[in-house]
């Protein structure tokens, strides 16, 4: 792999202006295509085959309204009776008869005549059914309805709108500027100079353009998830500037040791890039294999953000090293940060620590066993659910009517559960009916039913049971089972099938189903970590401990989104919109996110530690010098991350804030307690057994040059003759290409100059 992007990197550094061209018109065609061909992104979470969604897709032909987007219009009079006043009645009514003229909309019954008044008096709810399914609902008919209601305010009454028409999802607010602008500080100080640290933010950019355009146009095939192109934003981001970072701080490196331009950025491609694609692809794999969950939603926002995953790794290979080029020696140029940009004798602050975890390394390995296992504690208490109105932030639209609704008529009305009833087998239909009604309102948990919707051809009927608790409430998902459970006794008793559907019981199928996925994922994804690994490292020992790491690591992330978003610690300092059960989704997608950057940095780390072994250096001091050359650039790469990750949770948005808030945790947690603290002093343990591998395994796993040893030793028995490992010609290729060179080998991190003492930045 080494001697390919070898080529690679000199190719591009030598034809840097067309390799510019080309990415620059890759940008301008795919925005082109996202401009003719977007569509509409979907906020609606189904997943085939649950219950739920099944009966709903059984009953839209008897009941078309039941796959249509519904709305609340909920007016509140200031005082106790005061939405009953004449008055207020009038323009209540004048409201629900504009709504009802509004193009789209379905129907709106008057609450007054629906007896959709609070018992106190103050709030009247209409209920809004359009004429289309939720994903058709435009704007322009939102804010229609909104004006419709005009005359109730006129009339001193309040309003608010909710329902799923209103709870809007997955929006990007633009705290992601916050985490560039923390990124830039972080690449700065790395790197010294604003050239240098320019470079990965503008590679970063174009690659997040191109694969947010051409997810923008597949959008129009395509159904995708409103979360899909947050998520690819997130993570493109993330990985395009700290893929970039990688390659940049190596060809800096070797430009240090004396290298020509155009020999140092092949080799940083070669060398730090082949790390790089490793660690992209692994980031790949765990986000494609979000399809093990069987959850079309998850697998596009896998699928999508694997996408940006590609697109970073193919501009970190190609079009950085052709930027290198036209930057040459001036790489350090409008310096800031001149401490970074000297080689410096003294012993560096990862040095240090490096030598501190291996003269203790069990005392370490307690200590961060004992900080990981009391940030998972909470994570035993893990509740999964979906967003609704209560999880849109307080002062909205959708928040307050969903507040309103359930202090004046019961939180339940916030959580109707369909039950659909199929009769036509029966030999009184509508007593059967009649039955099943009163069987459901004997059960603990229901506060009330409304009158049955029925459709007399079919001998199917509707009843909409209201519980006595909200949508996120452990007695409202008993319920639902309790219903499901009563289906062979109603069966035996009246004749008809019953089922559950609507919302709700939706949101807790797909909750359940998401939560069972959990451990094949797992079991997946870890299986999949000790190949890649073991192929790489050539080691048995490496990938379990990396896979043991990885697992720790989630559960102490998963620990701290419990108690921030599900306990309520840190209300005052993070905005969290609702306490409540975790965003169903984000467990999985924190597990496959995470374990493709976890990988990233055992990859940086690790090899750096086998390049010194491979070469002579004791099992102890090989650890030190993998620590010492890759801690500055993990460490930054992390920061960069975690920055990027937690410039999400200053929105308010209900997915994306848990997301940001999940692996930013996770990316500090594992960066800075598991690679550089659990894993040194696991590999001091270990000693020479962490690179044991079956004579058996060594004849049939193939060898991955990412090391770049092959070429390194090509490059030196060439050192005297003409032809370069690209087969040129010429001292670029002969004598010039081993400037720097000694018997060592180069690893991924930029780490120790084979025959220098490596810089210390």
């Amino acid at each position: 792999m080494a001697t390919y992007l070898y080529r690679l990197g000199r190719f591009c550094f030598r034809r840097r202006r067309a390799v510019l061209a080309v990415w620059i018109a890759v940008l301008i065609a795919v925005g082109g295509a996202a401009g003719a061909f977007a569509g509409k992104t979907s906020d609606e979470f189904k997943v085939p085959g649950t219950e739920a969604q099944s009966t709903l897709d059984r009953i839209k032909g008897t009941f078309p309204e039941q796959g249509h987007g519904a709305a609340q219009v909920v007016f509140g009079a200031p005082e106790a009776g005061g939405i009953a006043t004449e008055r207020a009645a009038g323009a209540v009514s004048a409201a629900v008869g504009r709504i009802a003229a509004v193009p789209g909309v379905a129907a709106v019954p008057d609450p007054y005549a629906t007896g959709a008044v609070s018992p106190d008096g103050r709030v009247a709810l209409a209920l809004v059914s359009f004429d289309r399914p939720l994903a058709d609902i435009t704007d322009q008919q939102r804010d229609a309805v909104r004006a419709a209601a005009g005359p109730a305010g006129d009339a001193g009454l309040t309003v608010a709108f909710g329902g799923d028409a209103y709870n809007r999802m997955a929006q990007v607010e633009g705290g992601e500027a916050i985490g560039l602008m923390v990124a830039g500080v972080v690449l700065v100080i790395t790197l010294g100079s604003l050239v240098a640290a320019g470079l990965p933010l503008l590679t970063a950019l174009l690659g997040v353009g191109v694969a947010m355009a051409a997810l923008l146009a597949l959008s129009g095939s395509f159904e995708i998830i409103t979360t899909a192109p947050v998520l690819a934003l997130m993570v493109g981001l993330a990985v395009g500037i700290d893929y970039a970072l990688f390659i940049l701080s190596r060809h800096r490196r070797h430009l240090a040791e004396g290298l020509e331009p155009e020999e140092a950025a092949a080799r940083a491609n070669a060398t730090a890039g082949s790390a790089v694609v490793f660690a992209g692809l692994t980031v790949v794999v765990a986000l494609a294999g979000l399809a093990v969950a069987g959850v079309p939603f998850l697998t596009v926002m896998g699928l999508s953000a694997s996408g940006a995953v590609v697109v970073a790794v193919l501009v970190a290979i190609t079009l950085l090293p052709a930027l290198l080029g036209f930057a040459g020696r001036a790489i350090d140029r409008l310096p800031v940060w001149r401490r970074a940009l000297k080689t410096s004798g003294r012993t560096t602050l990862g040095e240090r620590w490096a030598r501190f975890v291996v003269r203790r390394p069990v005392a370490v390995l307690f200590a961060g066993l004992a900080a990981l296992a009391v940030l998972a504690v909470p994570a035993a208490g893990l509740s999964l659910g979906l967003p609704g109105g209560g999880s849109q932030a307080a002062g909205t639209d959708a928040r307050t009517a969903y507040d309103r609704i359930g202090e004046s008529f019961g939180p339940g009305f916030n959580a109707p559960l369909v039950v659909v009833v199929d009769a036509h087998g029966a030999e009184r239909p509508e007593q059967a009916v009649q039955g099943v009604a009163e069987k459901l309102g004997t059960l603990d948990g229901v506060r009330t039913l409304l009158p049955p919707t029925v459709d007399g051809p079919s001998g199917t009927a509707l009843l909409t049971v209201i519980p006595a608790t909200g949508p996120d409430h452990a007695d409202t998902r008993k319920l639902v089972e309790e219903i499901r459970d009563q289906r062979e006794e109603l069966r035996a008793s009246t004749g008809a099938r019953i089922d559950v559907t609507g919302t709700t019981a939706a949101n807790i199928d797909v909750s359940a189903k998401l939560g069972d996925a959990l451990p094949p994922f797992v079991a997946v994804i870890g299986a999949i970590a000790v190949v890649l690994l073991a192929l790489a490292f050539r080691s048995i020992l490496v990938p379990l401990k990396a896979v043991a790491g990885f697992l720790l690591s989630i559960t102490a992330s998963l620990g701290a989104v419990v108690a921030v978003y599900q306990w309520g610690w840190l209300d005052g300092l993070i905005d969290v919109p609702k306490v409540g059960p975790v965003v169903s989704f984000v467990p999985i997608l924190l597990i496959a996110v995470l374990f493709g950057l976890a990988m990233d940095y055992e990859l940086f780390l690790v090899f750096g530690m086998k390049e010194q072994y491979v070469h002579g250096t004791a099992p102890r001091d090989a650890v030190v010098a993998g620590v010492r050359n890759g801690a500055r650039v993990v460490t930054a790469a992390a920061l960069i991350m975690a920055a990027v990750f937690g410039s999400f949770v200053f929105g308010h948005d209900p997915i994306v804030q848990p997301i940001g808030f999940a692996l930013a945790v996770g990316v500090l947690v594992d960066a800075f307690v598991v690679r550089m603290a659990l894993v040194p002093a696991a590999m001091a343990l270990f000693g020479k057994a962490a690179w044991w591998f079956p004579k058996r395994l060594e004849k049939v796993v193939p060898r991955v040059d990412m090391e770049g040893e092959r070429l390194m030793a090509r490059l030196e028995s060439e050192r005297s003759g003409s032809t370069g490992p690209d087969g040129a010609d010429g001292p670029t290729a002969g004598a010039e290409a081993t400037k720097g060179t000694g018997t060592g080998t180069a690893d991924p991190t930029g780490g120790t100059g084979p025959a220098k003492e490596p810089e210390r930045v």
